[in-house]
């Protein structure tokens, strides 16, 4: 089979190439699933450069990406051959594994593959694992949603659009915080507020009577924490999943106590099986009823992963950048 492989971490177009790989075999438990579409996320290009802290190759050779989408053509010992043939979406490929998405071919364990309805097409299905999950768990972790105010910080980004969608799909006000109008546009977002000419907090509080937000899904905690410490009302919940502007951010512990917050830091990857089940049930529901608006960037097929890699990596796209396989 073909697939993208890197042997070290560094610049994309240094270090990713195609090569000819063994097609892999399912073992108990597992499905081979013949991919369709491989999801490109700012983990997978970070990954690939070695910018995590500690960062080293524990594989010498790796195939990139967890997300992505195809048909399963076989399957392990103990998974039932009915479902040779379906369609399914792919979540966590890549993590703690060698081999991701990033090939004609991947074999991994049975519940990393989801079934896809025939509403959603491949490309789609491979924006659900981090994207659509990160937005839903963020949202959804404490419960229902219905009749509150949530704000999404980033509001255009992959995870921020299917927040905001989540978000009214669940009964909840949304507001969102964007760059500018066709960002905004690009949320779908009734309310939004542009962070680069006003003023965050003032808008916010104007738009809700100074009453503040009950949720915040935040894109850069470090960044927006003296705002977001301000609009959140007593007992409600930041739930953040980055912190990019400052890794070690030094929190105001008290400010946070006397409202009585609670701080959510989040990782897709980490979610456990059974918030995982109900998030996946959620997102099959929505499918189901064409509820959610997907940004697909087409970014090309295997060949041109370097050049898709650098799109990721400078942010000059508005979606999930999803190579064709």
């Amino acid at each position: 089979m073909k697939a993208i492989t890197y042997r070290e971490f560094g610049p994309a177009a240094d270090v990713l190439e195609v090569t000819d790989m063994p097609v892999p075999s399912p073992g108990p438990g597992e499905v081979l699933v013949r991919v369709k579409a491989s999801g490109i996320n700012p983990s997978d290009v970070k990954l690939r450069g070695g910018a995590r802290p500690g960062a080293a190759m524990q594989y010498a050779v790796v195939i990139p990406h967890s997300d992505g989408a195809g048909v399963i053509e076989a399957v392990g010992a103990g998974v039932d051959a009915a479902r040779i043939g379906e369609r399914v979406w792919i979540w966590n490929a890549h993590w703690q594994r060698a081999f991701g998405t990033g090939a004609e071919y991947v074999a991994l364990p049975s519940e990393q593959a989801v079934f896809l309805p025939d509403t959603t097409s491949f490309a789609e299905g491979a924006c659900f694992g981090i994207p659509a999950m990160t937005a839903w768990y963020a949202l959804y972790c404490d419960g229902s949603i219905a009749d509150k105010t949530v704000l999404v910080t980033g509001g255009a980004g992959s995870v921020g659009r299917y927040a905001c969608q989540m978000a009214t799909l669940g009964g909840a006000r949304v507001i969102t915080t964007v760059s500018s109008e066709e960002k905004a546009a690009h949320s779908g977002a009734a309310e939004w507020i542009n962070y680069r000419t006003q003023d965050v907090t003032e808008a916010v509080f104007d738009l809700t009577g100074g009453e503040g937000v009950d949720r915040i899904i935040e894109v850069d905690f470090a960044a927006n924490q003296e705002a977001s410490l301000s609009l959140i009302r007593p007992g409600g919940t930041i739930a953040s999943y980055a912190s990019a502007s400052r890794m070690r951010p030094e929190l105001d512990f008290y400010g946070f106590m006397f409202k009585n917050i609670r701080l959510h830091m989040l990782i897709v990857y980490q979610l456990d099986a059974s918030a995982r089940r109900r998030g996946e049930d959620q997102l099959s529901q929505w499918l189901e009823q064409r509820a959610l608006g997907h940004a697909v960037v087409l970014g090309g097929h295997l060949t041109d992963a370097a050049k898709a890699h650098v799109q990721v990596e400078t942010g000059e796209k508005l979606g999930t950048v999803v190579l064709e396989v």
